[in-house]
């Protein structure tokens, strides 16, 4: 006698996994990645009410009471003060303010290979900053400070994705050890090497820069005086970028972008021998240079995804696109894209439009591709440029640049565009 089979409960254990086969609904969006980008773009969504799960591979957030003190942290961004007016309407900007925010009034950049030289003030584009250099720590704490206080958003820290399925509610994450949330729409805020995006099987335009980009923290003779600084070498641009700590403006980041070979040198110097290199390098223009803290060596690939969305699934950040520091912009692309795509889903939710309505999805996409191809457009020619070593382009570069410092209204009108207005803002930045 043969027996009947017995129906599977849907709630039985999937053996291999250990986890139930149903997916957990997880609000109207996932956003895998909690730096800068995603934090933000959960913010915003949570301050409109909107359900959201902030999946981040860290295993814990930051510590708050260390964030910010002592000695500043390697990796900084300069924010637009574009990018200031969207974190203060988050709430984040005061927070950031109370631990180390560095505003620059001026910029100076140079050709170390030539006579070139231009100056840019604060004053002349009508603005009462440039922007500001802020660890990116000081931003992510401030940013979950905030998102700690916004019932609608549940974050789960520790959690890996592995794999990413079409399901019944939209979108499914599956997460290491098996288990799986469920949403409308899954963002990739997951940075430049994006696993959502590969999970996904959306390619991207590459392109070697030749370069890695060597960063550390210094101590200078001469104070800043709030004035961002770029000398552009024969290998590359270095950049001292102002930081005050504890009310000593003698401290800057440095970004030197150079060859892999050279960034490894670099890195293998011992804190005496570092800083005199960079001393040289910049020609002393803020007397002796001393290193305080080691330096570390970031490969520059600049990247540009094929597309910004598919159904239920959208690409922002680094995700999308990732730039050559050449001009400090990559972050504030990214925090634009964060504003943008949340005003788009926020007017779509009002119209009764789900999440991850493909059709929706690309006005977002069609609003930030073309701004962001042009920024990556003109760092890769301001990088050919600058890394050219004959004589005309020298003379072509030199003479340009002791052009722009003439001409006022077109100095007004580049320090308008590096201060993030460009374009149709969002609300949400004005």
């Amino acid at each position: 006698m043969t027996e009947a089979p017995v129906k599977e409960d849907d709630s039985v254990k999937d053996e291999a996994s250990g986890m139930n086969r149903d997916a957990t609904p997880a609000g109207e969006a996932i956003i895998v990645g909690g730096g800068m980008v995603g934090a933000t773009l959960a913010c915003l969504l949570g301050e409109a009410g909107v359900a959201v799960t902030l999946v981040d591979a860290r295993p814990a957030p930051l510590d708050a009471e260390a964030v910010g003190r002592g000695r500043p942290e390697r990796r900084v961004s300069a924010l637009t003060p574009v990018s200031q007016r969207l974190l203060e309407g988050l709430g984040a900007w005061a927070w950031m303010q109370g631990r180390r925010v560095t505003p620059y009034r001026g910029m100076r950049v140079w050709d170390a290979e030539g006579t070139g030289e231009v100056a840019f003030s604060a004053e002349e584009a009508g603005l009462p900053v440039l922007g500001h250099i802020v660890e990116n720590d000081v931003v992510v704490a401030a940013l979950e400070s905030r998102l700690a206080g916004l019932p609608t958003v549940t974050r789960r820290f520790g959690a890996r994705v592995t794999g990413l399925e079409d399901g019944p509610a939209g979108r499914e994450l599956v997460l290491e050890g098996g288990e799986r949330l469920s949403a409308p729409l899954v963002v990739a805020a997951d940075g430049a090497r994006s696993p959502l995006r590969e999970l996904a099987g959306i390619g991207v335009t590459a392109r070697e820069t030749g370069h890695s980009a060597v960063v550390t923290t210094v101590r200078t003779a001469k104070p800043h005086g709030g004035v961002a600084r770029q000398a552009f070498l024969s290998d590359g641009p270095l950049a001292f970028l102002p930081l005050t700590v504890e009310g000593d403006d003698h401290y800057c980041s440095i970004v030197w972008s150079t060859t892999p070979e050279h960034a490894d040198r670099l890195c293998g110097l011992s804190p005496e021998a570092l800083g005199q290199a960079l001393t040289t390098a910049f020609d002393g223009r803020l007397g002796e240079v001393e290193a305080v803290d080691g330096a570390l060596a970031v490969p520059l690939t600049q990247r540009h995804a094929e597309r910004y969305v598919l159904p239920g699934l959208a690409l922002v950040g680094d995700a999308a696109h990732s730039i050559h520091p050449l001009a400090g912009q990559g972050v504030n692309l990214g925090l634009m894209d964060a504003a943008v795509l949340a005003e788009e889903l926020l007017t779509a939710r009002r119209r009764g439009v789900g999440p991850g309505s493909e059709a929706w999805l690309s006005r977002y996409a069609r609003r930030r591709r073309g701004d962001n191809a042009a920024m990556l457009k003109l760092m890769d020619g301001f990088r050919l440029l600058f890394g050219a070593r004959h004589p005309a382009l020298t003379l072509v570069r030199n003479l340009g640049m002791s052009g722009v410092d003439r001409l006022s209204p077109l100095k007004r009108l580049l320090m308008q565009q590096a201060a993030g207005h460009r374009g149709r803002l969002p609300v949400s930045c004005k």
